[in-house]
């Protein structure tokens, strides 16, 4: 961190902040910002978790975000350019210091990048429900992309559903679907570490030689070509498979010749940005997030959060999970004792 970042404990707390920035590919550090002063329809919030979305924020980390997908691809908070600088992130969780008396002293979750204070409209933050720890609720984002991934699955009572990848994402979305009446639910992942998650989450685990047949949808969580592959291959014969994972810049090689015409495969996307079409005119993005943070209380999640670290250790943090030298599922900052 720099020296700006340092003395920022000696400033006025009400007035800055300290943020993280991607500052080039592969290059962050922590910056000092000021904040302005709330409006009357605004809030001030003091961060007390932020968690990094593995997948997309190593891409993010990595400036391999593509040139055409640089708009559509912007976090609602964020503020500079991909590849950087740029300051990203959407899963913040704090208390509100300042703001209309209904929100004062409430715990909310705002998709803001990593700060420990900001300032933004009262209607970008939505309360945790009670019952939900703040450390908890960061999982917000996860969960809600999984309500999306459901929602374009559609899986029916009694169908054999697989998910590929047992990340934060892959297993928000199992835990969600083992609720589902008569259900077969199978996870697989290469990595046989995760066994011991999946059994905690009460969700069968398969390594990819063991992996299910026949499956009447198989979602793809696990951002490799591999996986993908694996679940053409275990789909039934007018199977769905949804692929829920962001490939950045990256190309993948599908076997779309062979038998994916014969066997009548749907290969659908899915992506959090917009609410899925089949509840686009009766949800909104807000509602889907107030959903998720319902489904918070299932104390089941507590199994994702897997690493914490200081908020001072963040740049180091982040490169480590975007070289894949740390792994694990969510990992939070604690920002509690930041000025």
């Amino acid at each position: 961190m720099g020296d700006d970042a340092e003395t920022a404990g000696g400033m006025d707390a009400m007035t800055h902040g300290i943020a993280f920035w991607v500052e080039s590919p592969g290059v962050g550090a922590l910056r000092r910002e000021p904040i302005a002063a709330p409006a009357p329809d605004d809030v001030q919030v003091r961060t007390l978790y932020t968690a990094i979305s593995r997948g997309t924020e190593a891409v993010v980390f990595r400036g391999e975000v593509p040139e055409r997908e640089r708009m559509r691809m912007r976090a609602p908070f964020q503020h500079g350019d991909f590849p950087g600088p740029v300051k990203y992130g959407y899963l913040n969780v704090g208390v509100v210091e300042r703001g209309p008396a209904s929100l004062r002293g409430r715990t909310v979750f705002t998709l803001f990048p990593h700060q420990s204070r900001f300032v933004v409209p009262a209607t970008a933050v939505v309360p945790v429900p009670d019952g939900v720890p703040a450390r908890r609720a960061v999982l917000a984002g996860a969960v809600e992309t999984a309500v999306n991934v459901l929602w374009d699955a559609a899986p029916l009572i009694g169908d054999r559903l697989t998910v590929v990848g047992a990340g934060m994402i892959g297993c928000a979305v199992a835990r969600l679907a083992r609720g589902i009446p008569g259900v077969d639910l199978a996870v697989v992942d290469a990595d046989a570490g995760k066994r011991d998650v999946c059994m905690a989450l009460e969700v069968p685990f398969h390594l990819p030689a063991d992996a299910p047949g026949d499956r009447d949808i198989v979602i793809d969580t696990s951002a490799s070509e591999e996986g993908l592959r694996l679940a053409l291959r275990t789909a039934v014969t007018d199977g769905v498979i949804v692929e829920a994972s962001w490939f950045g810049s990256r190309d993948v090689r599908l076997p779309l010749g062979e038998d994916f015409h014969s066997r009548r495969l749907t290969l659908r996307s899915s992506q959090v940005g917009a609410v899925a079409p089949g509840r686009r005119g009766t949800r909104s993005a807000t509602d889907r997030l107030a959903l998720a943070l319902q489904l918070l209380r299932d104390p089941g999640f507590d199994t994702l959060l897997t690493d914490d670290a200081p908020w001072r250790e963040l740049p180091a943090v982040m490169a480590a999970i975007a070289d894949g030298g740390l792994p694990g599922l969510c990992h939070t900052i604690d920002w509690s004792d930041a000025p």
